[in-house]
């Protein structure tokens, strides 16, 4: 907390905090793996690190550390509990001081957590594929908010409509954008398989994925073709794979969609190959990637 290790119990806020009370703040996930060596890796630091600044940026927001010094952070949290492996949750907010929705001369904080977290959407899910639905609630319209952020307040969306599909008996939702067209999950990007092709939502309505983008990356270099393109939710339906990417949730195959079956019913041949090229990658078998790997 603010360049300094604290122990789990001691790291508290105020109640005044300015974040808790409006919802201004920006955060990061990140994954450490234990590699087959042996080693632990943090999954594309720099590019989540860029993003947090970005999303601070965004939202007139200054941290009082560089990039540099939060990848040092991060670090250094992991050594300190001791962690081979787990989730990295970077946080940037704004202090007690005054309220209002003008938080003026409110310090800017900046919290490193990491703790051990498996399988986002079960273990089973990973390999069998979960069912989702297509969300009651639209995703923000890019000038309601601003989808390059990761934004804490923007995420009281996300949790409506995953509270949503689990009250429903889904795994997960699939939110629309305010044209009506696919946009992405509560906390990932879509990928759809159709007719041999890879297509996925359009960067303008959706978060900038670093794993989709990793993903987009591990597919074009296996000669797998891909397109950004408007999805609608039949053609969800109707694609022969449908999958979900993110820190959190990796590599995750749809089985189901509104009760109606994608492709066989289980994971794909294009999921499970996307699937097997990222884990290698994570886990330090395949060298070509390992620029994406900083070893703690």
């Amino acid at each position: 907390m603010d360049g300094r290790l604290v122990p789990w119990h001691e790291a508290t806020v105020h109640v005044l905090t300015h974040t808790l009370h409006y919802g201004l703040g920006v955060f990061e996930g990140i994954r450490c793996y234990r590699t087959d060596d042996g080693r632990s890796a943090v999954f594309r630091l720099a590019e989540h690190v860029r993003r947090l600044f970005e999303s601070a940026h965004i939202n007139l927001m200054e941290l009082p550390f560089s990039e540099d010094r939060v990848c040092e952070a991060i670090g250094e949290t992991l050594r300190a509990n001791g962690l081979a492996e787990g989730y990295i949750r970077p946080l940037v907010y704004i202090g007690a001081g005054v309220m209002g929705l003008n938080p003026a001369d409110n310090p800017i904080h900046v919290a490193v957590v990491a703790w051990p977290w498996g399988k986002y959407l079960g273990e089973e899910g990973m390999e069998r594929g979960i069912r989702a639905r297509v969300s009651s609630f639209a995703r923000h319209h890019v000038n309601a908010k601003m989808t390059k952020g990761k934004t804490c307040g923007d995420y009281v969306n996300s949790i409506l409509a995953k509270r949503e599909a689990l009250l429903d008996g889904y795994d997960e939702a699939i939110l629309l954008d305010s044209q009506g067209l696919v946009a992405e999950a509560s906390g990932e990007n879509v990928f759809a398989v159709r007719r041999g092709e890879l297509l996925t939502p359009p960067l303008p309505t959706v978060l900038e994925g670093i794993t989709r983008a990793s993903i987009v990356e591990l597919a074009r270099d296996k000669g797998i073709p891909v397109r950004e393109a408007g999805l609608t939710r039949d053609e969800l339906y109707l694609a022969d794979e449908v999958f979900l990417t993110g820190t959190a949730a990796e590599v995750t195959p749809v089985r189901e969609i509104d009760h109606r079956t994608i492709g066989a019913g289980r994971r794909g041949p294009v999921t499970k190959a996307l699937q097997d090229a990222f884990f290698a990658v994570v886990q330090g078998r395949d060298r070509k990637y390992e620029r994406w790997l900083s070893f703690v």
